[in-house]
């Protein structure tokens, strides 16, 4: 039977994959005939191989073909996602196969069903390494590539662009660039050749004088899988000399010098001890391109006790405020009051601490680089969070 052979050889992996779809598609019974639709897949589900047989054979011959098309042209529209996409056509395969044996017929269908299932497995193997690709490039905190145009620069037959912010993290504090210059948030700000042109977004620093023009030396900047990327994720790679001119010419600082044997502080994880580096007087980034700028800095801290095992968690709005402005955070990320609903769960799903932890700062995976203050015990002058008002 080609639903037992299309996508897994092993039978019980790919009954275990059709329950599993079942579990998280449930309701297919948005087309016609939602009546045998609605028992033919609950007796899929449940292995009610007698009861299918029966439904089948009793009331199959007039509604399956019709049945089979509807699966199909529901599971090839526009808007179905993958998964959604192979659930519909697996339950069109099952239904071909109990036609084809208890009515006889329906060759055809098999045989378009077969090919796109397979094509949809194509597709989707194309996809996955098209994301693992950049992957490497993205592994290294706060690197992005940007893909939103990727037609357009392989027409133009140039790389795409992997943007490092930890390299830029060197010359600049964060609020430099955010939010004025862009929303910190990757899925908002469009990206674009055009607005840098018109001395926007990138364009702000890119003009030919600050730093390398837009138009300027492609290859600086459009070379995500080169070779030359390299140095712009491995901690060990940077030049320094390179870093250190940029950082002259802005009025920063990288005093390498002062690194044991030029070697940027990391984590356990890999990902660069900012506040380490700092304390080590190696950087001095610029707070803002204007020079009327109010460097303003937050000094209060807020305690966070934990519900669970771990130690509680003491906030420092001067660590946090010195590289970014309260706008960044306050109201969007956080209201300003101590009743924000804060958990684990929402964080890794970038909200409040998420916003920027684990995208372009340390992941949650250090527990203790948060969970730092002892039960017990105060900070003087620190405000208690309450939570969420009433919970």
């Amino acid at each position: 039977m080609i639903q037992i052979s299309l996508i897994h050889s092993d039978a019980f992996l790919r009954l275990y994959l059709i329950s599993l779809l079942l579990v998280i598609f449930p309701d297919l019974s948005s087309a016609g005939n939602e009546g045998f639709r609605e028992q033919f897949i609950k007796n899929y589900k449940t292995f009610q191989f007698k009861a299918q047989e029966e439904l089948i054979r009793e009331k199959g011959a007039e509604i399956m073909p019709g049945e089979m098309r509807a699966l199909i042209d529901e599971a090839m529209a526009d808007n179905k996602g993958f998964n959604r996409r192979m659930y519909l056509l697996d339950i069109a395969s099952a239904m071909a196969s109990g036609y084809q044996h208890w009515h006889g017929g329906g060759e055809d269908l098999i045989k378009e069903i077969e090919t796109l299932i397979k094509t949809e497995l194509k597709l989707e193997e194309q996809r996955v390494a098209r994301l693992m690709k950049w992957r490497k490039e993205e592994r290294f905190l706060g690197n992005f590539v940007m893909k939103e145009h990727m037609a357009n620069m392989k027409k133009a037959g140039v790389a795409p662009v992997i943007y490092p912010h930890w390299v830029h993290r060197i010359w600049f504090e964060c609020k430099v660039c955010h939010q004025d210059i862009f929303i910190m948030n990757r899925w908002r700000t469009h990206i674009s050749h055009a607005n840098m042109e018109a001395g926007k977004q990138c364009g702000v620093c890119h003009d030919g004088k600050m730093a390398f023009g837009v138009d300027d030396e492609c290859d600086r900047c459009h070379l995500a899988g080169k070779n030359e990327a390299e140095r712009l994720h491995h901690a060990d790679k940077v030049d320094h000399a390179r870093i250190k001119k940029v950082a002259d010419n802005l009025g920063a600082e990288w005093n390498y010098d002062k690194l044991s044997g030029k070697k940027l502080p990391v984590d356990r994880f890999g990902f660069i001890d900012w506040l380490k580096l700092k304390k080590m007087g190696v950087f001095k980034p610029i707070h803002s391109l204007q020079e009327d700028f109010n460097h303003e800095v937050r000094d209060n801290k807020i305690l966070f006790k934990s519900k669970g095992k771990l130690k509680n968690v003491l906030f420092d709005h001067k660590v946090h405020s010195s590289w970014i402005n309260c706008t960044s955070c306050h109201p969007e990320v956080f209201r300003k009051t101590l009743t924000n609903d804060v958990k684990m769960v929402r964080m890794a799903k970038g909200r409040f601490c998420g916003y920027c932890h684990g995208r372009v700062s340390f992941t949650f995976a250090d527990c203790n680089r948060c969970h730092s203050q002892e039960k017990g015990t105060n900070e003087s002058g620190a405000m208690l969070h309450i939570g969420a008002v009433g919970k």
